[in-house]
């Protein structure tokens, strides 16, 4: 069934935060990974993040630089890509800067929390219901129908982890900062789950990249048929000895939309 390219977008420490527990927001990106980031951006049709990126981060979800969006207007499309949220619970505040601008907005959510979304939302997006749950799958087939080809993932790590456990994502941008964070109460690029691309089904790398200390990692899934990475899905023998039974990562990242 036909449905967008997704590429999903994420930075992150060595060890796989996306955040500290700090009150300001962590940068893990340099000015130059940010301009990359929006010539990828003016590249989409549409762009999501979840609603617990809005609430924490309050975004604008645009195209920064002027010159692409005078090409995307140019083009006959909007300045900035749609911008597509997604919410279980339905807490979002119709005041966030992502409901600003010109762009379509989208509010994808659940058929029991549709209603009050549509009360508070209506008038700043499309408040649309997938269902009894947060379906990953059923999104992409809406945006397929407001014809969306190219959509951008840009997290958080519940959003993260929904898309990539469902196996829905095409391309993988992993920027990696260049210092650890170390905090198991800290958000993660993605929390426990079933990952269709696990050791026997790696990725493939499709570039590494320097940029200054930080380095850009490409990948894609293998296509059907494919043999895999180089690693080819082999297992070292696990050593013997002690093995903690505390996962990574806390309970931050379940995978579920709030």
């Amino acid at each position: 069934m036909p449905r967008p390219h997704v590429l999903l977008s994420v930075a992150a420490s060595i060890d796989g935060y996306i955040d500290d527990v700090g009150t300001e927001r962590l940068l893990l990106s340099d000015d130059a990974d940010l301009d990359r980031v929006d010539a990828v951006r003016a590249g989409m049709d549409a762009i999501l993040v979840g609603a617990g990126t809005i609430r924490a981060d309050d975004p604008r979800l645009e195209v920064r630089s002027a010159e692409r969006r005078a090409r995307r207007s140019a083009g006959a499309r909007p300045a900035t890509p749609v911008k597509v949220t997604v919410t279980a619970g339905g807490d979002l505040d119709p005041g966030a800067r992502f409901f600003t601008g010109d762009t379509d907005k989208i509010v994808y959510t659940t058929d029991a929390a549709v209603g009050g979304l549509r009360t508070r939302l209506g008038s700043v997006a499309d408040v649309v219901p997938l269902g009894p749950v947060v379906d990953p799958a059923v999104l992409l087939a809406d945006l397929t129908t407001r014809s969306i080809e190219r959509l951008m993932v840009e997290g958080g790590g519940a959003v993260h982890t929904l898309f990539l456990t469902a196996g829905l994502v095409d391309e993988l941008h992993l920027v990696v900062a260049p210092f650890f964070v170390g905090d198991a109460a800290a958000p993660r690029f993605t929390g426990p789950g079933v990952f269709p691309h696990g050791p026997a089904r790696p990725l493939t790398l499709l570039e590494a990249r320097p940029m200054g200390d930080l380095v850009l990692l490409r990948y894609a899934p293998v296509p059907a048929g494919g043999a895999g990475g180089a690693a080819g899905g082999a297992r070292e023998p696990r050593p013997r000895g002690p093995v903690s039974a505390s996962a990574p990562g806390g309970a931050t990242g379940t995978g579920v939309v709030a």
